[in-house]
């Protein structure tokens, strides 16, 4: 599909909770707005399957997106346990996570209670939910995973691979999943833009968070970065920046629980 063909195609899906956009003809990013969180989520097409990065919040069903977008099978690549990535995974069949967060996907989220989950969900809502969502009953989804991932494994979706990076931090098993054939960079909650990245709750950790971004500076070929909330799509020069963030960090011994939010020209974190 051509890229006007794409923006047609487009058109045609209007949806009173999601936004969905084209990166390109084959792939797409699945967006709440109406939330506080400006959670993403992304769909990429192969020729023998397709995958969909996160799930989104949960309180209306992606899966009406994606039943939009295509008809082959959707493996799921679960970039962390936490509930705004995971809302939608109980309408999906197979279901990847990492092996470090799939006790958290079993059986239930560290480090957030559930009332805490509640509230985040109920907040900050700026356009009608459905009736099916009951901020007072909702549950972050549990269950089995499929596949354990690990860092360099490949995921192959047809003419398509995608490799996995383990980038622990914001959860143990975080991961961020680089599109070999486009150079797109899927960051989940480890790098994004206009709020911190958190790495200040008690599952959380700070150095592995640091680790992680030295890590995705030294990927080679990448072409945009697609972070799991706020705006969509950052430069790759960003990562010039995190590199010079992260020395500032370590020279003054910031890399710690307790030290607080750290603004840099284009992201910041909270530890």
């Amino acid at each position: 599909m051509s890229g006007e063909g794409v923006e047609s195609f487009l058109k045609n899906i209007v949806d009173p909770w999601f936004t969905v956009q084209g990166l390109d003809s084959k792939t797409f990013a699945i967006s709440e707005y109406g939330h506080w969180e400006k959670v993403h989520s992304f769909l990429l097409l192969g020729e023998t399957r397709a995958a969909l990065i996160d799930t989104g919040l949960g309180i209306d069903s992606i899966k009406r997106i994606t039943d939009q977008l295509t008809d082959l099978p959707i493996i799921v690549l679960t970039t962390h346990v936490h509930a705004d990535h995971i809302g939608g995974h109980g309408d999906y069949d197979t279901i990847y996570v990492h092996g470090d967060d799939a006790n958290w996907l079993i059986n239930g989220i560290e480090g957030l209670s559930l009332e805490q989950i509640r509230k985040n969900m109920a907040r900050d809502i700026t356009l009608p939910i459905p009736e099916s969502f009951n901020p007072d009953t909702y549950k972050p989804y549990q269950g089995y995973p499929d596949r354990l991932l690990s860092d360099g494994d490949t995921i192959d979706l047809g003419n398509r691979s995608l490799s996995i990076y383990h980038t622990p931090g914001h959860s143990p098993g975080h991961i961020s999943i680089l599109d070999d054939e486009t150079g797109y960079l899927f960051t989940g909650d480890l790098l994004y833009s206009d709020t911190p990245v958190y790495a200040f709750y008690p599952s959380t950790s700070p150095e592995d968070l640091v680790d992680s971004l030295e890590k995705i500076t030294k990927i080679k070929a990448v072409s945009k970065i697609y972070g799991g909330h706020n705006q969509l799509g950052l430069e790759p020069r960003i990562l010039e920046e995190v590199l010079a963030a992260i020395q500032y960090l370590k020279e003054n011994h910031l890399v710690r629980h307790g030290t607080g939010v750290h603004a840099f020209k284009s992201f910041s974190v909270h530890f």
